[in-house]
């Protein structure tokens, strides 16, 4: 019997459901994005358009919380990613490249765990053994958070290039007399090479917008762009927040893009 090809758009519903869903997903996206133009101070009266808000971020009485809370979050998002991606190459390197050893099974099982706990557990826990071993709060917990809950999210596009790459080519540079370490920087390395962007990309993501972790292990006057966003909003929602949230989303959607340009190039090679 011949296998073929699932159209899923035959069936009936199947049009309503996915654009009900894109809606759900993407309107309160799309309104805050039009109301980061609005020229009024009020997000229920619209006054026409305006970059009065863009420049606001910039110049504003809070310009300076903003862009020390953006710096913060773009350099912790920076090093977290080439951490976590460092780490997740050589975690993908020994589990699909070193053969069968005994916690094999065990080391793939702890890395992707952070994927399958929900956030908040994630949170308290990591709050709770910084405060065990006595460790003060600040853009350094926020690190050390980061960069363990990023490593599963660079593993996994890593992982994936890694599989698809096929073992003769390494074993064919060793039989040109290349070293392992040889076979694996000049060989296996570059092939690697579009999935550990992926993976850097995907975790630098993964830690600019994160929120959760980020509040519970921050100390005392350190913010990142998402909790200072969420301590604005506490004092009420203004068009300078939408104006912000806006350019937040433009940065993870040209992030998502660029990944997924090179994913799609790697494909066609």
């Amino acid at each position: 019997m011949a296998k073929g090809k699932y159209d899923l758009r035959v069936y009936p519903g199947f049009r309503a459901i996915t654009l009900l869903c894109l809606v759900i997903l993407y309107s309160p996206l799309i309104v805050v994005m039009v109301y980061s133009f609005n020229a009024s101070p009020s997000i229920t009266n619209w006054e026409g358009l305006s970059l009065r808000w863009y420049a606001d971020v910039f110049t504003g009485p809070e310009s300076a919380k903003f862009k020390s809370a953006a710096r913060n979050s773009f350099v912790i998002a920076l090093i977290a990613a080439t951490v976590a991606t460092t780490i997740a190459t050589l975690s993908a390197t020994a589990i699909l490249r070193g053969g069968k050893f005994r916690l094999r099974t065990l080391s793939f099982g702890l890395i992707s765990l952070p994927l399958m706990v929900p956030e908040i557990v994630t949170a308290v826990a990591t709050l709770i053994f910084f405060n065990a071993i006595g460790f003060d709060r600040g853009l350094l917990t926020i690190l050390l958070a980061h960069i363990a809950f990023c490593i599963p999210f660079a593993y996994l596009p890593i992982s994936a290039r890694m599989q698809g790459i096929e073992t003769t080519y390494e074993q064919a540079a060793m039989d040109l007399y290349a070293t392992r370490r040889q076979a694996f920087t000049r060989v296996l390395l570059p092939l690697m090479a579009p999935g550990i962007v992926s993976g850097f990309i995907l975790a630098f993501i993964v830690s600019l917008d994160d929120f959760i972790i980020t509040n519970f292990v921050k100390g005392a006057g350190v913010e990142t762009l998402p909790t200072a966003i969420f301590g604005a909003v506490k004092q009420g929602i203004k068009p300078n927040i939408m104006a912000i949230s806006t350019m937040l989303l433009g940065v993870s959607v040209v992030m998502v893009t660029l990944s997924w340009l090179i994913s799609r190039k790697d494909r066609k090679t």
